[in-house]
């Protein structure tokens, strides 16, 4: 008797613990895919990458050639450093876009303000990117002085229409943006939040520009269609994984 019930628990502890070399498959942690690449299903959606996350490529200065080195790759972000001291400036992509859907991830520094723009016009004739190109603000929203001001908070149409709902991660942390354009019609996203909606071209979006800063400026959001920015608002911001969908 004694023999089978060691035999018995011996048996029992050898199928309590697998061998070593045993592949366990059961709740193994899903793979993210890697940054600043498309998957098959985005190649196949008609995504495109506007950063490689090695270089500056498909991006210049506004009403300049090339990237400043105030714009640097850092570790695998499209990184404003503002200790630099020359070569600074909003920055854009050379290409431009009417009907898409752009998405991207940024953070940014304790009390920091950047800030991201479409239908830029490009011309001598205006100095910024700001004179014609609407903005979705970003922001730390916990101590720059813009977050006391509303319609400046992240994610708001700076300066038009503030956010539905707060949903801004700290200083340091990534957020997910997405805006859709779509014939006029705008859609802001952040971290997986609709938090703004509004129609261009429109005479209600002129009232709303009329109300804000920009009625001195009278090429704000006008244009249909152009580039894409990123600005440099003084602060240290990151950008990563921005990629882009021409809408029909």
């Amino acid at each position: 008797m004694k023999k089978l019930i060691t035999f018995t628990w011996a048996i029992a502890m050898i199928a309590c613990n697998p061998k070593k070399d045993q592949v366990v498959t059961e709740n193994e942690p899903v793979t993210e895919p890697a940054h600043n690449t498309l998957t098959e299903q985005q190649k196949a959606e008609g995504w495109r990458l506007l950063f490689d996350g090695q270089s500056t490529a498909g991006w210049k200065n506004y009403n300049k050639d090339g990237v400043g080195a105030a714009w640097v790759i850092d570790n695998g972000t499209l990184h404003f450093n503002n200790d630099a001291q020359e070569g600074r400036g909003d920055i854009i992509t050379v290409d431009e876009f009417e009907n898409f859907e752009l998405r991207l991830e940024w953070k940014i520094d304790s009390c920091g303000n950047s800030g991201i723009m479409f239908n830029v016009v490009e011309s001598p004739e205006y100095s910024n990117t700001y004179l014609t190109g609407p903005e979705m603000q970003v922001l730390d929203n916990t101590c720059h002085p813009d977050a006391k001001i509303i319609k400046h908070r992240a994610g708001d149409l700076y300066d038009l229409i503030s956010c539905s709902t707060e949903t801004v991660k700290p200083a340091g942390a990534w957020n997910q943006v997405r805006i859709v354009s779509n014939n006029g019609s705008y859609q802001f996203w952040l971290n997986g939040t609709n938090v703004v909606n509004f129609t261009m071209h429109t005479p209600e979006w002129d009232a709303l520009v009329a109300g804000s800063k920009f009625k001195q400026w009278p090429a704000f959001g006008k244009a249909r269609r152009g580039h894409i920015a990123l600005q440099d608002h003084g602060d240290k911001v990151w950008y990563r994984n921005i990629l882009i969908k021409p809408l029909p």
